[in-house]
């Protein structure tokens, strides 16, 4: 049910035929391509035969660009590390999967291509069996074991990104411990082949002299020291594939007796077996993750992949992701280095809709700086193109009066957006541009919805606007962004959640557009021998100040009411209350006070 397939996706709204027309266009390159090369002899990255989807992805494996080519037509394979389920999420770990739900659903919704996305829940390792030891339920007071400790973490991560962030889950999560003997007959593979040695402590590790110079595709491995634990290696660089327990820590049986797995073999494991049936075997289309796992892990992953496979290329795209830095730090967002916020932290003064779009407003690949401007940029622009879709709306209802609308310009308009969407979204996923062009059709739409107090008969133009609004929605759709929370009640037919509030709203805003209707009644012009003036009832003014008093004493409280000439919208919205209350003096505001 989170799949869309190609003709689902080629069913939309008639008003989303622009972005699907340009979408086919880009898909519809179909080749058989092979052996085209890049790079040095044993770290060449194969160009993989299939099929040319027209989209172009940066490539950690060649350090640029490449035309994103799949195994199968309309189907990418992907597979993600997941989370260490030792501790709560924070924000950084939001950023990473926030940006790639959104890539994928780019690919998903924008180009018609089916994500079969896989992914690991490390619920075994040194952190997790460290903090199941200090963790104490202080009702009980006893230490849980280590599975309900990472049963009751992975609840919450699933809590956190699918209902609040909103994140498509992956069509499968896998735990390292349901897994453990299929990753045991993955490493005696990999020692049958020549490329892993046990050792009598019970250790097994990986062989690195064995694949010659194939090792350091993502660069490092000149610099590696290996891992610490055993003087047992061959090689300093060679990775732990099993580990022998120590007292009182978790074991399984294996053939080189009681232990555990190491950190890499995991993912390898995984990526091409569930239950013995293979997932996605010998070739993976994408494989997705942090800047920060590139070294060594995935490029371990790979080393210990294509050793059990026998290939010579396993995965042919891996994209990684920026780190989260708070600003004016040089380090990743992290919990070792306290420098974290937390979601429940973040979520008290932003909605995820909100970090959703600042997660958009820069490439995905890029390390971004969190901070309060940061977000208010986000915000900013999240309330502009809200603004705009209740202005639409207005306009098409009747309720707000305009000077003539040049129709034909804002056709070409949208037109022009829908193309040079498709165009920054098929190249690495350009978020920031597809998004920039999006606001720059807002602001020439609000640009022709100038207000004015009465009518002049001109022709009115709501078809162009209802098609603006629709394409809005639809590209906001595709990344994961929902405004029907701020959709005005009218339409929300009070059978929302917030329903009962916004009936009051309603009732409210009604009362006084009909108190402000009496109080801007004019007087007619005297009469010969009256002292009267024309204009507003003099004794009706104060009248005028109180609908104005209430209409920004409702600001604060996210009820916004705008008055366009005699007749007044409504809307309400999110954020924090002060910021709410700034949005009231609107350049389109008009008060009689």
């Amino acid at each position: 049910m989170w799949r869309h397939s190609v003709r689902s996706v080629l069913g939309k709204a008639q008003v989303f035929h622009g972005v699907r027309s340009a979408a086919r266009s880009v898909n519809a390159v179909r080749s058989r391509l092979s052996g085209s090369c890049c790079g040095v002899s044993g770290k060449t990255w194969i160009r993989p035969g299939g099929f040319d989807t027209g989209l172009k992805t940066f490539n950690s494996l060649t350090k640029q660009k490449e035309p994103l080519i799949l195994a199968r037509e309309g189907v990418a394979t992907w597979y993600s590390c997941g989370p260490t389920v030792y501790d709560h999420a924070h924000l950084g770990h939001a950023c990473s999967y926030v940006r790639f739900d959104i890539l994928q659903r780019i690919l998903t919704k924008m180009f018609g291509i089916t994500v079969i996305h896989a992914m690991v829940i490390t619920d075994i390792d040194d952190k997790i069996i460290k903090r199941s030891w200090e963790v104490r339920y202080r009702e009980l007071n006893v230490r849980p074991t280590i599975k309900a400790h990472t049963d009751v973490t992975l609840f919450i991560y699933k809590h956190v990104f699918v209902i609040v962030f909103e994140v498509i889950p992956p069509a499968v999560y896998l735990r390292v411990t349901d897994n453990v003997h299929h990753i045991v007959a993955f490493i005696e593979r990999i020692i049958q082949n020549g490329h892993a040695y046990a050792t009598k402590e019970g250790d097994v590790f990986f062989d690195i002299r064995s694949i010659g110079d194939r090792y350091g595709k993502f660069g490092g491995a000149a610099d590696s020291q290996g891992e610490p634990w055993s003087t047992n290696k061959r090689d300093a660089r060679d990775f732990a594939l099993w580990k022998p327990s120590k007292p009182q820590e978790p074991y399984w049986e294996s053939p080189w007796g009681r232990g555990r797995p190491g950190w890499h073999i995991e993912c390898s494991t995984i990526a091409s077996c569930i239950t013995g049936h293979s997932v996605f075997g010998s070739q993976l289309d994408i494989h997705s993750g942090g800047i920060d796992l590139a070294f060594p892990h995935h490029e371990n992953e790979v080393a210990q992949s294509e050793a059990y496979h026998q290939c010579g290329q396993w995965a042919n795209y891996f994209l990684h992701s920026g780190h989260l830095h708070l600003k004016g730090s040089a380090e990743k967002m992290s919990k070792s280095l306290k420098n974290y916020i937390t979601i429940k932290d973040f979520l008290q003064s932003y909605s995820a809709n909100e970090f959703r779009m600042f997660c958009l407003l820069a490439k995905y690949r890029s390390a971004v700086d969190y901070s309060d401007s940061s977000m208010s940029q986000a915000r900013t622009s999240l309330g502009t193109i809200s603004t705009f879709i209740h202005d639409a709306q207005a306009y098409l209802k009747g309720q707000l009066q305009c000077l003539p609308v040049q129709e034909a310009f804002l056709w070409e308009r949208l037109a022009e957006t829908k193309s040079s969407v498709v165009k920054a979204l098929a190249e690495d996923f350009d978020t920031p541009r597809a998004v920039g062009a999006l606001m720059n059709m807002v602001y020439h739409g609000n640009c022709q919805l100038q207000p004015v107090s009465e009518s002049d008969g001109a022709a009115r133009s709501p078809a162009v606007f209802a098609a603006m609004i629709s394409y809005i929605r639809d590209v906001l759709d595709v990344f994961g962004i929902d405004l029907l929370h701020s959709k005005p009640a009218q339409e929300a037919g009070g059978a929302s959640h917030g329903g009962n509030l916004e009936g009051v709203v309603e009732q409210l805003t009604r009362f006084r557009s009909e108190v402000r209707a009496f109080a801007l009644a004019r007087q007619d012009a005297p009469t010969s021998g009256s002292t009267s003036k024309p204009g507003l009832f003099k004794e009706r003014i104060p009248l005028l100040k109180a609908c104005d008093t209430l209409r920004d004493g409702l600001a604060p409280f996210g009820v916004l009411i705008k008055d366009r000439g005699a007749t007044s919208t409504w809307e309400i919205t999110q954020g924090k209350p002060s910021e709410r209350g700034q949005s009231v003096q609107n350049k389109d505001q008009e008060t009689s006070s």
